[in-house]
């Protein structure tokens, strides 16, 4: 299960230069403040929420602060620990829940050819393991999170996206790399392939490819939606995810 990710911000500066000099961009310019929430749906969920701050505008090199609030639910097979599974027989599902919250800083540069932010902070985890014969609720893990995440557009009509996430609280790392081509049939939204893996201490691996339309508005709200192909290795089998991330500028 991925931590929660910072694209809102980036997206909405880079939307702004894409429209130098006009009522639109200098709207964007005087936001300082961005409202997102994401949900990562499959064989695991993650659902986070969050804010992020701009004193210098979104659409400025500067500060920004960000604060996130997630949980996830991801079902576990112990291939590896379990003697049933050393005997050839499949281990019981246990499933894993997770609260994870963080507050990092960082900073923004901006581009006439994009965006790229670094950031690092706190964050706290806890979990529950809970199976038909175990439940466990260990103490809450305080680590550190380092984010980086870039917006770029090698072209007017072409957008390359960069997000590798790690943290110790967790022992995580998430990344995700996609391309997109804008379509203005689909109110100028970036329509291309994505792909991500995560990883942490417990041996989870997760793997996913699929196809994405990124930055497309419904009112005042704007949106990215994903789905495809995923695998988990503690599942050991594939299936399909979908993902939702809307932010709203205020």
């Amino acid at each position: 299960m991925p931590p929660p990710s910072v694209h809102p911000v980036l997206l909405y500066a880079a939307a702004s230069l894409a429209c130098p000099g006009g009522a639109l961009a200098g709207e964007r310019e005087d936001m300082r403040t961005v409202l997102f929430g994401s949900l990562d749906a499959g064989r695991s969920t993650f659902v986070s929420a969050g804010a992020k701050v701009a004193p210098g505008g979104v659409s400025q090199d500067g500060v920004v602060a960000l604060g996130t609030l997630g949980y996830g639910e991801r079902p576990e097979r112990d291939w590896w620990g379990d003697k049933r599974a050393q005997a050839g027989i499949v281990p019981p599902r246990t499933l894993r829940h997770t609260v994870q919250a963080g507050a990092l800083a960082g900073w923004q540069w901006v581009r006439d050819w994009g965006v790229a932010a670094l950031f690092a902070g706190p964050e706290l985890a806890f979990e529950v393991l809970d199976s038909p014969g175990t439940r466990r609720l260990p103490a809450p893990r305080i680590g550190v999170r380092l984010q980086g995440e870039l917006w770029a557009r090698p072209t007017e009509a072409t957008l390359l996206t960069a997000t590798l996430i790690g943290g110790t609280a967790r022992g995580s790392a998430w990344g995700r790399v996609s391309w997109g081509v804008r379509l203005p049939a689909l109110s100028a939204a970036y329509l291309g392939p994505e792909a991500a893996l995560y990883a942490d201490r417990t041996g989870y691996r997760k793997w996913s490819l699929g196809l994405h339309a990124t930055d497309f508005a419904v009112a005042r709200v704007s949106v990215r939606v994903s789905a495809g192909w995923v695998y988990e290795e503690q599942v050991r089998r594939p299936g399909v995810y979908g993902t939702l991330t809307a932010w709203l500028p205020l």
